[in-house]
C-alpha cells in the first residue's frame, strides 16, 4: 500500500512498468491489494473492499494537492472495478485450493 501510495503521488517519472492505460494500472493495484485483503482477512470481504476503496479516495484527494497529478472520478472507479476483479479472483481460486490445517 505505502508502494502503491508513493507511486500515486509522485510527479510521473520517465519508466515505470505500466499497463499503458492509467485506468487499467488503477485496475490493477487494486485487484491485488483485493486479492491480498482476501487472504489477510478472510471472511471479512465488506471491511476489507470499503477500506480499500476508501484508501483510493484518499489518493485522490492527495493527488489534488500535487501540482503534477490530479484528482479524477474516473480513477476511483477503476480502483473499485479493480477491488472486484481481485476480490472474484480470490474467491475462484481459493475456492480450488485446499486449505491447510
Amino acid at each position: 500500500m505505502l508502494v502503491l501510495l508513493v507511486l500515486c503521488l509522485v510527479p510521473v517519472p520517465p519508466q515505470l512498468p505500466s499497463t499503458g492505460w492509467d485506468k487499467s494500472n488503477h485496475a490493477l493495484a487494486f485487484a491485488v491489494l483485493a486479492f491480498l485483503g482476501n487472504r489477510a482477512w478472510p471472511g471479512r470481504t465488506a471491511p476489507v473492499l470499503l477500506g480499500l476503496l476508501a484508501y483510493g479516495g484518499l489518493i485522490e484527494v492527495l493527488q489534488s494537492f500535487t501540482p503534477d497529478r490530479f484528482a479524477e472520478w474516473g480513477d476511483l472507479l477503476a480502483d473499485g472495478i479493480g477491488l472486484v476483479l481481485g476480490e472474484a479472483v480470490a474467491q475462484l481460486l481459493w475456492r480450488h485450493v485446499p486449505r491447510r490445517a
